[in-house]
């Protein structure tokens, strides 16, 4: 619907020789607007000086009104406009020949994405916020692919500098109380069950070769053994929570090949490194930066811009139209530094989205819940899992925008109700699918005059679906489906209560058929893209 409306608006402004600018069209909020609405009027208005609503008359005036039941300006110069129930006839019987392939456009034409996403440090399991930007992460990969973007995706792991370094010394101080001697962990180490489990681990294997080594001498053994099995561990709790990645890439491996050094090499020939008080600097205000950025400390040692800087550099190099960064909350002062790197590198700073996960406020009962045996600190995602599962997790971590506050209550997300989303939704489609395991379906048979107000209502917004999963990949938002899904399901589980679907009245009972098809092809899709399954059962 969506695209036909712009098309026409479309042919509207090249007959009237306006300006071909992009047109914007949305959902009106009140539905006594009509079903779709657009603000072009007052966008053109601000090219032409003219009165918007001057401009809407003359845009209503080359329209052919043959599908549109009325056409009205509204306020400034908003056009509104109702569809033709022969057309919403029209679209929900495409609907049900083309399926899943009626909600979709290939707007992406190949270009290439790459997004990165979770990339914690390998210094202890994943916490919620990590689980967020997973299902974030994961879902905008869904929804891209489907759009027809060629999609990588893609973990950073940070397994060089002080991090694991710290996490080694963690694990030795855990060990020699395994040894039986007691030594003060310093306060910025890592606590928690994990660690302790990590020390027996390797008690179990090295206490021979390790009872009498200092750090400096069992360091070494200490980090390559934690944090590769703490990678692993994420490895598989995010495999389980079903999010995977086409490439894992080392922060070692960058110095190991010399890419790092390289980097900073080419940066150099550009002009955009210098020495001062005996570090080395990127020049990184002469890309909007509040303040040049040290890359090499006074003691040789590396910062962990410096790996940033170069992992970019790789990942232009392989050629991507556009990078999306999905970050914690927390790295928001970082966001300039590596837009200022692109740049330097020789890649716009539009072609990178860096898009922050803020935290998640965890609550049982409404009452929050703040602290983890194995972790400690924190409720591990790997816990969360493995009480609610990872559909309920996945969805509700995309009930809001990836930048706002979340409140998880997990007893609610227990519950088999109304009141938690996944279930409301996952619910409506098994719903209909016992509906079709009584009844047969013929998609050529539906009488669009048997559709009473409710049902054509539902028509309508099943109908709208492809703008919402249009407005998704633009903004690089999928939490738009799930409100979606919720408000989809909600008319439906209504509707069903209401009214019955299969009768002896054959005729009414094909078009109902029909429309409950319909409804449930869309949540399908829509699950799809979250990553969260469809059950035909519950």
């Amino acid at each position: 619907m969506h695209y036909f409306l712009k098309n026409k608006l479309s042919e509207a402004l090249k007959k009237l020789n306006y300006p071909q600018i992009e047109i914007e069209v949305e959902i009106p909020k009140n539905e006594a607007f009509g079903d779709l609405s657009t603000p072009i009027a007052m966008e053109i208005s601000r090219h032409l000086k003219k009165p918007p609503r001057t401009i809407a008359e003359d845009i209503i005036s080359t329209i052919d009104r043959d599908i549109f039941e009325d056409i009205q300006i509204a306020g400034p110069g908003f056009i509104n406009f109702t569809f033709k129930n022969n057309y919403i006839f029209s679209e929900l019987s495409e609907c049900l020949k083309e399926e899943e392939a009626f909600f979709v456009q290939n707007t992406g034409k190949g270009r290439k994405i790459q997004i990165e996403f979770v990339s914690a440090n390998p210094t202890g399991p994943l916490h919620l916020g990590h689980g967020r930007g997973a299902a974030l992460g994961a879902a905008l990969a869904n929804i891209l692919r489907e759009a027809g973007y060629n999609v990588s995706t893609e973990y950073y792991i940070n397994d060089a500098g002080k991090q694991v370094e710290l996490l080694g010394l963690s694990v030795y101080v855990a060990l020699q109380k395994l040894f039986g001697k007691e030594m003060e962990l310093p306060e910025e180490c890592y606590k928690g069950e994990y660690i302790n489990e990590l020390a027996k681990e390797i008690y179990d294997l090295y206490k021979n070769d390790l009872k009498d080594k200092s750090f400096d001498e069992a360091g070494d053994l200490l980090i390559e053994f934690s944090y590769k099995k703490i990678l692993n561990d994420i490895m598989k709790d995010l495999e389980d929570f079903g999010v995977v990645f086409d490439k894992w890439v080392s922060e070692r491996k960058l110095y190991h090949t010399g890419e790092v050094q390289r980097t900073i090499l080419k940066l150099k020939e550009l002009g955009y490194i210098y020495e001062k008080d005996g570090a080395l600097w990127f020049k990184s205000t002469a890309f909007g930066d509040d303040k040049d950025r040290v890359i090499i400390k006074n003691d040789g040692t590396y910062t962990y811009f410096a790996s940033d800087i170069a992992y970019h550099k790789n990942k232009i190099e392989r050629g991507f139209d556009e990078l999306i960064n999905i970050w914690g909350a927390d790295h928001h002062g970082y966001i300039q530094r590596v837009k200022a790197a692109v740049q330097a590198l020789g890649m716009s700073p539009s072609q990178i989205k860096i898009l922050l996960v803020q935290m998640v406020n965890l609550l049982r009962e409404g009452k929050p819940v703040q602290m983890s045996k194995r972790a400690g600190t924190f409720v591990t995602l790997r816990e969360l899992i493995d009480e609610i599962g990872a559909d309920t997790t996945k969805f509700i971590f995309l009930t809001r925008r990836h930048d706002s506050q979340l409140e998880f209550d997990i007893e609610i997300a227990k519950r088999q109700s109304q009141e938690n989303p996944v279930y409301y939704v996952q619910y409506a489609h098994a719903r209909i699918n016992s509906i079709f395991e009584k009844a047969d379906i013929n998609p050529e048979k539906f009488s669009g005059e048997l559709f009473n107000e409710n049902e054509i209502k539902i028509i309508k917004k099943v109908l709208m679906y492809p703008m919402i999963f249009d407005l998704s990949v633009q903004m690089r938002e999928p939490h738009r489906i799930t409100f979606y899904l919720q408000e989809l399901a909600a008319m439906f589980h209504s509707y069903y209560h209401k009214y019955r679907v299969v009768s002896e009245d054959s005729n009414l009972t094909e078009t109902r058929l029909c429309l409950c098809r319909a409804v449930m092809l869309a949540l399908r899709h829509g699950l799809k893209m979250l990553g969260v399954k469809a059950p035909e059962k519950m």
